[in-house]
């Protein structure tokens, strides 16, 4: 359901580009904005994994110096058919951890010194799934896309918003209603692709913790993990974190979280924490 809910969401996303292209009145400035927002979220995800590893000053650790941690990972992605992802340690002790790179082949994981520290080991166990989820989906990839298409709407709309205020568009009788229309738009559009995008991210977590609990095979360690996380993190928030990275992260790191459901990039704590219990009865 999860998969269907993400495609739905990508074709309302195009089927609101392909809209703002037709508002501006042809295929030529939404040519323009795809591909300037395509070429900005390919660099972006070229290089995401290395940008935000070291935002977060992750050092990646070796076999030898976190042989449990290494070994728990290891063990993990064999369960998920993956390669062995590169494994890094946040200097925080913000509970939270994260996983990132282009592909499986270029995939990273990293914990926070604070999750490695708090978690039991059928917990970490559990977190650490959801992240090799994400890889394992193309989390990344997808995310890219909608971060391509919805740019690529935001850069439309302040087009519309330029030609509706310079009087561009329709001619005569139709002139006010044109502008008044495409300054609608110009306003709208990229507001509702945000909306999208948020709803995206949401749906991309549930169906990692739905992965991940299918790898490890404990739906309630990861339940038990995500409430701990949830409580430290309110009392203990990543004073580092930035915005447009929180969605990496397996609970928000942000002080506060988001005031509505609809501008959040993670689901409810206590809906996640519902499902995994809910897999966790299908499986007895």
């Amino acid at each position: 359901m999860n998969s269907l809910k993400t495609a739905f969401l990508l074709t309302c996303l195009t089927l609101l580009l392909v809209a703002m292209g037709g508002a501006i009145g042809g295929k030529g400035g939404l040519v323009v904005a795809f591909l300037f927002a395509a070429a900005m979220n390919l660099g972006a995800y070229w290089f995401s994994d290395r940008i935000v590893l070291q935002m977060y000053r992750a050092r990646e650790v070796t076999e030898s110096e976190s042989p449990a941690f290494h070994g728990l990972v290891r063990r993990l992605a064999a369960a998920a058919r993956l390669p062995m992802p590169r494994v890094y340690v946040i200097p925080s002790e913000s509970p939270n951890a994260f996983a990132t790179g282009r592909n499986p082949e270029h995939a990273a994981v990293a914990a926070t010194e604070g999750l490695l520290r708090l978690l039991t080991s059928e917990e970490l166990e559990g977190v650490m799934a959801h992240e090799l989820a994400h890889v394992r989906n193309r989390d990344t990839l997808i995310s890219t896309v909608v971060a391509t298409l919805a740019g690529a709407i935001s850069m439309l709309g302040n087009m519309l918003q330029w030609s509706a205020l310079l009087g561009g568009g329709r001619s005569d009788d139709e002139e006010g209603g044109s502008a008044a229309g495409g300054l609608l738009m110009a306003f709208v559009a990229p507001f509702v692709a945000m909306l999208i995008q948020f709803a995206v991210s949401r749906s991309r977590e549930y169906l990692a913790d739905e992965t991940g609990a299918a790898v490890c095979r404990k739906p309630l360690a990861l339940a038990s993990a995500l409430a701990k996380l949830e409580a430290y993190g309110r009392r203990l928030p990543m004073p580092e974190a930035q915005p447009a990275t929180a969605h990496l992260f397996i609970v928000n790191p942000l002080s506060g979280g988001s005031f509505l459901k609809l501008f959040s990039t993670h689901p409810p704590i206590e809906e996640r924490i519902a499902r995994l219990q809910r897999l966790a009865r299908g499986r007895g």
